[in-house]
């Protein structure tokens, strides 16, 4: 399996010939991303991590494209029919070939004043794990961490002890698409200074780059 960073929180993750992107938002390059798409995986209903007329373009123009999304995400991309599907923790679907575990449940605080909405977290094939915007700890082994470097609603400290707790030996970053380089470095140099000794290795992808996971 072989995943792309794409911008802010989406990426493609590609095996046997089957695409599966996970969160194209708005400030993603969401049409770009699930141009041949097989399926989708959205965490939440944010636009920074679903542009629904991005999405609803692509179902349109595939009829085999399949969405999957939290169940209040799922009724609002109405009119796709049965190409969208409702995900709740707990569940277990096979996702164009991919076997995908959901966790998780509530979007992360922002601010009291703020309502939570729901986030599903998804593990992919046992090793690439999603949080969405939570810092939810699967109970589970988990390969590749993509792991939220800055958002609203996290600081620094989070981040790291999150990535600790998760324990995966690979780890990316992804929310990053509103920070600049200086902030990055400053957090990315904390976390693979204080969770290598946990067996933790923080590697930064460039938009576009490709690895296997």
């Amino acid at each position: 399996m072989e995943l792309t960073k794409l911008g802010h929180s989406c990426v493609r993750l590609t095996k046997d010939g089957r695409t599966l992107v996970i969160d194209p938002g708005v400030f993603s390059d969401a049409s770009a991303a699930l141009d041949g798409a097989d399926a989708v995986l959205v965490t939440h209903e944010h636009a920074d991590h679903l542009d629904v007329d991005a999405v609803r373009a692509a179902a349109s123009g595939n009829s085999a494209l399949q969405v999957y999304a939290p169940a209040a995400v799922a009724q609002s991309l109405d009119g796709l029919g049965g190409q969208v599907a409702s995900v709740s923790p707990g569940d277990t679907v096979e996702v164009a070939g991919f076997a995908v575990r959901a966790f998780g449940g509530q979007h992360a605080l922002i601010h009291p004043a703020i309502p939570i909405v729901a986030n599903v977290a998804y593990l992919v094939d046992e090793s690439v794990y999603h949080p969405g915007d939570s810092f939810t700890v699967p109970p589970a082994p988990v390969g590749t961490l993509l792991l939220p470097s800055a958002a609203p609603w996290s600081k620094a400290a989070e981040v790291i002890d999150f990535a600790v707790a998760v324990r995966a030996p690979q780890v990316f970053q992804i929310h990053d698409a509103l920070i600049t380089d200086a902030y990055a470095s400053i957090v990315e140099g904390h976390l693979d200074r204080i969770a290598s000794p946990f067996g933790v290795t923080f590697s930064h992808l460039a938009v576009g780059e490709t690895v296997p996971v």
